[in-house]
């Protein structure tokens, strides 16, 4: 491209070949025409609210059938990003499994740290065109403390008397596993007690969708990791909250144990904002082997980052091939994206959850989707079906936009 003109001409062309969004909607949907006299376009536009928001979404992983009045009363609400929201009934449930009643010196040792690459996006979103597209010359009192990437933890420290350490932690799609990562490493040092962690996403909003449009990494239909025809991402929102506690206590005070975390590494690739590097990914893989003092062939199963997109799907399955050699063809290697979607800042608390359904009930999660083989992902995807078969140790994989990694270990119990 020699100019920005060139650039423009090549979008607009690319818009021309791929049409996105293309078609009719029935009514109520609402009809509008437009004309440009410059050039002698038109363009016929159907527009479908819900609520008086724009619903613009073809695919997406959403939350459906999901009632917040019937969950929070108004006066919450006012203060709960929908992101909150998730995180607050997920943390409810992971509190209330682990049997843990937080007072005393314990509340004084126990606190939260949750991943989130966004935080209140709705909130943003829902801001923005109050001020500039209807023209409100004011907001809520309480939109920055309810868009704020920390907001979600500190409810969850306000609601169950967490006055530890308590923080968010946002590297893009990493966030989660580099959350989780810190709460285990302050379980691990006795720093902590207990610490409540996971992550959250939701930005299944217009502006949000919108902005993952605009890096050209979204699918035109579904996700399909690891097969050669893939192109692309899909979004999904929600959250998944763990409660991590020192193993031995924990097994003494009889709480139901679902697996044992046993180690984590993080590294940066130090090289693009965008674009993956396998050096970087086989470091963090690496050295969570390390940390969790495994060899290679101790692993039976990871969940992948991967995201559908040409670049990762390959990237990933290299940085496996270099770390675990041989054994790379023995391992299980499954993307639960294909499923849920990509919760971009949440989506390592959820994989956790399918890493955990593979060691404590055998099963592995399949990556749905797949339909033609890839070369450059030569590997065992578990394509389409579920497997039983038993799993001692699984990793979980997450490789970020501006090249930050974070692999977690876990094993059966």
């Amino acid at each position: 491209m020699s100019s920005l003109d060139d650039l423009y001409r090549e979008i607009i062309l690319d818009h021309y070949r791929s049409p996105r969004n293309q078609g009719e909607l029935a009514p109520p949907a609402h009809r509008c025409e437009g004309f440009n006299a410059l050039c002698g376009d038109e363009i016929i536009v159907y527009v479908s609210l819900i609520d008086e928001k724009i619903e613009d979404i073809k695919i997406g992983g959403q939350v459906k059938d999901f009632e917040p009045i019937t969950v929070f009363n108004r006066q919450q609400l006012a203060l709960y990003d929908r992101v909150t929201q998730f995180t607050l009934i997920a943390a409810k449930e992971a509190i209330k499994q682990s049997g843990i009643i937080f007072s005393g010196e314990l509340a004084a040792k126990s606190g939260v740290v949750l991943g989130t690459a966004g935080g209140g996006v709705s909130t943003w979103d829902d801001n923005y065109r109050a001020v500039y597209e209807e023209g409100k010359n004011r907001v809520h009192p309480f939109v920055v403390p309810k868009l704020m990437n920390n907001a979600a933890a500190s409810h969850v420290s306000m609601e169950y008397n967490l006055k530890g350490p308590s923080f968010t932690v946002s590297t893009a799609c990493a966030s989660s596993n580099h959350a989780m990562a810190q709460a285990f490493q302050m379980v691990r040092l006795g720093l902590s007690d207990v610490m409540v962690t996971g992550g959250s996403e939701s930005m299944l909003c217009f502006g949000g969708v919108k902005a993952w449009e605009g890096l050209r990494v979204m699918s035109k239909d579904v996700c399909r990791p690891f097969s050669a025809n893939r192109n692309g991402m899909v979004q999904g929102e929600g959250a998944a909250i763990f409660v991590f506690e020192n193993f031995e206590k924990a097994k003494k005070r009889g709480a139901e144990i679902l697996a044992e975390v046993i180690g984590y590494a993080m590294s940066s690739d130090a090289s693009d904002i965008v674009m993956p590097s396998k050096q970087g990914a086989a470091r963090a893989i690496k050295g969570a082997l390390h940390d969790a003092r495994l060899s290679p062939e101790d692993v039976q199963y990871i969940n992948a980052h991967g995201t559908g997109t040409a670049a990762n799907d390959k990237t990933e399955c290299a940085a496996v091939a270099d770390v675990f050699g041989r054994h790379a063809d023995n391992l299980m290697l499954s993307s639960t994206k294909s499923m849920h979607g990509h919760l971009i800042g949440g989506t390592g608390a959820v994989e956790l959850l399918a890493c955990i359904m593979a060691v404590k009930d055998g099963i592995v999660a399949p990556t749905i989707g797949y339909e033609e083989a890839d070369p450059e992902c030569a590997l065992d995807v578990v394509p389409n079906q579920a497997r039983e078969t038993k799993v001692d140790v699984a990793l979980s994989n997450a490789f970020a936009f501006g090249g930050l990694n974070a692999v977690l270990a876990v094993r059966s119990v």
